[in-house]
């Protein structure tokens, strides 16, 4: 199978899908690798590395996505891209499907396109085994975001996020116990900042109270409990996550306004929609933007910051689908894979997520019912 890796067009997006040792792996099992020219660069990768890898350096987005069996991405094809898509191809990437422009739906639904969403890709217990290892990343870099934009020259409120002796630390608060609300808390436990969790999950909250007893105050997500946190939080982190749906607006306009002046919302969320009602992507070049008197720091892809690190974390999750796909086959992958069945978006021209159907008012047809033998 031929895979090609474009480079990203997405304003501010440095890392790419695989990196050259992920790219001598599939090369091993005797498949054909091409790569747009310049397509590592931002995340550190030169094109010697990938030719040394066995990769072909393509020399445009049309070779690539011309040659291409199946294109793998880190974000969602952009509109200058719509014309390269090929009828029936297989395009693989953090699409968060359920919160694009319905253009880019229908155009894959038009051109029967088999559509990826790593987002989706779930087992059977739940885990999401692709968006994790980015979860992480995420989460563990509210810090430092943090950090900064509560410094009083980023228009903040002049904040030591882990404070000093005599001076009390910043009081983060943190919406959502799932992997980059738990790695928000463990890193800004560490930075010592004084920290609040609230979830609907009593389970993940009892979790995160065993293991950081005495540091980390827990509610119930309630819009009560979640008022109370917002009167006296200097940051918020918003890290709420229903797979493959639209994230729903937990803090209304209202709410934000609880917040003091100058305090700092940062929405992870925003990729799915946002969990604020004043939320709005925003690009890493130009990151914030002021509502209220509140700062909003709402970058859909915050881990392209340390663009090498989750370059490697992500081309690791996402090899042994790329693999199972080339190895076997799509359907053949799909039918003995039912984490890789539920990544799949859009095949065969129809909608097959229930959380894309959903968020677009579309039917929804199951995976299995279009796999040879499967039954609708």
């Amino acid at each position: 199978m031929i895979i090609g890796i474009p480079r990203s067009r997405l304003a501010d997006e440095h890392r790419v899908a695989l990196p050259p040792r992920a790219v001598a792996e599939l090369l091993a099992r005797g498949h054909d690798v091409h790569v747009e020219v310049r397509a590592g660069l931002g995340a550190g990768f030169t094109d010697e590395q990938y030719e040394q890898a066995g990769a072909r350096i393509t020399h445009s987005a049309d070779e690539v996505w011309g040659r291409a069996d199946l294109v793998a991405k880190v974000g969602k094809p952009v509109p200058d891209e719509y014309a390269l898509i090929r009828e029936g191809q297989i395009i693989a990437s953090v699409m968060s499907l359920a919160a694009a422009e319905r253009g880019l739906i229908e155009l894959l639904l038009e051109r029967r396109c088999l559509a990826i969403d790593f987002v989706t890709i779930q087992e059977d217990d739940g885990n999401l085994p692709v968006l994790r290892p980015l979860s992480q990343i995420a989460g563990r870099m509210v810090p430092q975001i943090a950090a900064r934009y509560l410094q009083t020259d980023h228009g903040g409120l002049g904040i030591l996020l882990g404070g000093a002796p005599a001076v009390p630390p910043a009081e983060v608060v943190v919406i959502g116990a799932g992997t980059v609300g738990r790695n928000a808390v463990r890193a800004c436990v560490g930075a010592g900042a004084r920290v609040t969790l609230l979830d609907s999950d009593f389970g993940r909250i009892s979790e995160l109270d065993w293991t950081f007893p005495g540091q980390v105050t827990t509610f119930l997500a309630t819009e009560a409990t979640l008022r109370k946190a917002l009167s006296y939080a200097d940051v918020v982190v918003g890290a709420v996550l229903i797979p493959g749906a639209r994230t729903p607006h937990l803090v209304t306009r209202e709410m934000v306004g609880l917040l003091r002046e100058r305090s700092l919302v940062i929405d992870i969320s925003v990729d799915q929609g946002g969990c604020f009602a004043t939320s709005r992507p925003t690009r890493l070049s130009d990151p914030t933007y002021v509502v209220d008197g509140v700062t909003h720091f709402c970058v859909p892809n915050l881990p392209s910051l340390v663009a090498r690190s989750a370059s490697y974390a992500l081309g690791g999750a996402i090899l042994p689908y790329l693999t199972a796909i080339a190895d076997r086959g799509a359907p053949s992958a799909l039918a003995a894979d039912r984490a890789l069945a539920r990544g799949v978006n859009v095949m065969d021209g129809l909608v097959t997520h229930p959380g894309l159907a959903a968020a677009h008012g579309c039917s929804c047809t199951p995976v299995a019912g279009l796999l040879p033998g499967g039954s609708a």
